[in-house]
């Protein structure tokens, strides 16, 4: 039985009570939100996750961070390195996005490893499975598509990113558009390649149904992704985005009737001034499902840098009710992400994160920022550098450039403001 299945029972389990106590909330706040389809709790019952967490309505922002191989980079000791820097570094979740080695044997390490919600988006394997076995993508089975949803949801894996949005209906809108720059989702384009070359409906659209058994066996938590949200400015909040997300809002009311947890995935690149829309127009036609978004990133100039603007667009979309921020690293567009920019991605999204949590209400955000004006008020270094979002940097500026005056900093000196005014 699934967690909104025992919540529509009005039973309260060992996972909602850990949610409620991490939010600080009732446990029937977790409760409701669950029956409701608003709040989810992403947890295979076949994986022991010890750092667990809730998504949506009333809790505070979640940050996912992306890791996985690469056919350029296989190295599993190092996204073992990067699993562990994400949880260090604060992400709540993690999706193995690899599509280079032995996929398995990446996924189950990584979960074995993992003490947070593991997510993966199965149509890259399933995908490179078919090329590995008829020479193209195109040749790929229907079946076998669920064959390896099934056989990862059985490894563990907490919650799957799958395109079902990406119809027939959606690819003739999009053949209607002139986008700048296409199809962007990598899994949005690999069912639509299969999906012109066999003239056929998406097969994890028509078959939806045979998705949600598999998900209710193993209380597997769907996020029903983008696969053509825009990949920049110029194609942002255009008729094929909004056309897949109208079949995804029909969907999340299937899923939530078979008693299977769900969430909608968002863009992409957006302009800020598109960002509330985009989060508004979700929450109604998706009925308050919990919404993940990738960014959103406000401008499409700023490579090597794109943390943070996927960090600006975080931060709006979080405040307007966006409820889990997947992370953007400075080598997004780029590369292949290393530890460092994991790092870095996970930082600025959660700084993101946390700014949006203080104009919701979040009490524990707002205390912790009460917390720190008062030790900054107090020129209280030790506090401040605990108190910090990022312990380790904090401290390494404040050692490498510390003033010769002990108790202020090298910016200011002996004419540091708050110094000046409590001596006089």
């Amino acid at each position: 039985m699934t967690q909104k299945q025992k919540a529509e029972r009005g039973e309260v389990t060992p996972q909602m009570i850990k949610v409620a106590k991490k939010e600080d909330l009732k446990e029937e706040v977790i409760l409701q939100g669950l029956r409701e389809g608003t709040i989810v709790i992403p947890k295979n019952n076949r994986h022991k996750i010890s750092n667990l967490c809730g998504i949506g309505k009333g809790l505070s922002i979640k940050v996912n961070a992306n890791i996985g191989t690469s056919l350029d980079y296989k190295d599993l000791d190092e996204e073992v390195e990067k699993l562990e820097v994400a949880v260090k570094s604060g992400a709540d979740t993690v999706m193995d996005l690899s599509t280079g080695g032995n996929l398995d044997t990446v996924r189950r390490l990584l979960i074995k490893k993992s003490s947070i919600p593991l997510g993966t988006v199965p149509i890259y394997q399933a995908a490179i499975e078919a090329k590995e076995k008829y020479g193209v993508i195109t040749k790929m089975k229907e079946e076998e598509i669920f064959e390896v949803i099934e056989r990862q949801a059985k490894d563990g894996v907490d919650f799957v990113t799958v395109h079902c949005g990406v119809t027939k209906g959606a690819l003739e809108c999009l053949k209607k558009e002139r986008r700048s720059t296409g199809i962007v989702s990598r899994g949005g384009a690999i069912l639509a390649c299969w999906m012109l070359k066999n003239e056929k409906e998406n097969p994890l659209y028509e078959n939806f149904e045979q998705l949600l058994k598999i998900a209710q066996k193993y209380d597997l938590t769907l996020s029903l992704g983008d696969g053509l949200r825009p990949g920049s400015l110029a194609d942002a909040t255009d008729r094929p985005q909004i056309e897949e997300l109208i079949v995804l809002g029909g969907l999340v009311e299937r899923a939530r009737a078979a008693g299977v947890q769900v969430m909608v995935e968002g863009p992409g690149h957006i302009p800020l001034d598109q960002i509330e829309t985009n989060v508004r127009i979700e929450k109604e036609i998706c009925k308050g499902a919990p919404f993940y978004v990738l960014g959103p990133l406000v401008t499409d100039i700023a490579a090597g840098y794109d943390h943070i603007t996927g960090a600006i667009g975080g931060a709006l979309a979080g405040m307007y009710g966006a409820d889990f921020l997947c992370y953007v690293t400075p080598s997004e567009h780029l590369g292949l992400p290393d530890k460092d920019d994991v790092r870095e991605g996970v930082i600025a999204t959660k700084i993101a994160a946390h700014s949006a949590d203080l104009t919701r209400g979040i009490k524990s955000s707002q205390q912790w920022d009460k917390k720190m004006g008062e030790a900054r008020g107090r020129l209280n270094w030790e506090r401040q550098l605990k108190l910090s979002l990022a312990p380790e940097k904090a401290k390494k500026y404040r050692k490498e450039r510390k003033s010769k005056f002990s108790d202020v900093c090298s910016m200011c000196g002996e004419y540091c403001a708050m110094k000046m005014m409590e001596d006089i």
